[in-house]
């Protein structure tokens, strides 16, 4: 990234949520600012909220688990909403997993709060004065899911840290781009020492 382009970064605080507007045309770059941080990822219409990027519907179309640079992600109606332009991250990410909630954490034996993708979602939009219909199931970016031969997952650390790695997204629409830093620090896919941090974001 070039100096300029430093100084449009717009941070999305470790554990917490952002939302922006971007229009059709427009060049959205995430950026793992750490090398190992997950950064769950939405994109609304802008217009109709209840038109949302939608990893089923574009795997429907792409015929890959992860997307590549050149793959259009479509919207739950079909329609292309971003198109992933570039990726120097290494290409880790993951189509198939919810985001985390206050019952994923109670699942995994947390007692009381804890920060969790999908209230950072929702800040993250109300700070825009928008509220969400539902909660998809985000993009998350740089997370890594591997899985077996026989159909098994696993929740693993990135396999190696890749600071400064990020992916390009072209808006294909006028959107809402949500991001959450995801706080998941009981499993390692923050990385091994499970610390979530800040990444960052600019369009262009």
């Amino acid at each position: 990234m070039s100096a300029a382009a430093a100084d449009t970064l717009i941070e999305i605080p470790a554990r917490r949520g952002k939302a922006a507007f971007a229009a059709a045309g427009q060049t959205i770059t995430v950026i793992n600012t750490h090398g190992e941080q997950v950064v769950d990822t939405w994109a609304f219409c802008r217009g109709d909220l209840s038109e949302f990027m939608s990893n089923e519907h574009t795997r429907a179309h792409s015929l890959h688990l992860i997307p590549k640079p050149g793959d259009v992600l479509r919207t739950n109606r079909r329609r292309p909403i971003l198109t992933l332009l570039q990726d120097t991250s290494g290409g880790i990410h993951d189509t198939l997993i919810a985001a985390c909630d206050r019952y994923r954490y109670a699942f995994l034996g947390v007692e009381g709060h804890h920060d969790n993708c999908t209230d950072n979602l929702f800040a993250g939009m109300q700070a825009l004065g928008l509220t969400p219909p539902e909660v998809p199931s985000p993009l998350n970016l740089f997370m890594n899911i591997p899985w077996a031969p026989d159909g098994m997952l696993a929740f693993a650390a990135p396999p190696r840290p890749l600071p400064g790695g990020y992916v390009r997204l072209r808006a294909e629409m006028d959107l809402v781009i949500a991001f959450s830093a995801c706080p998941q620090d009981i499993l390692p896919i923050n990385g091994k020492a499970a610390r979530p941090v800040e990444a960052h974001f600019s369009i262009d």
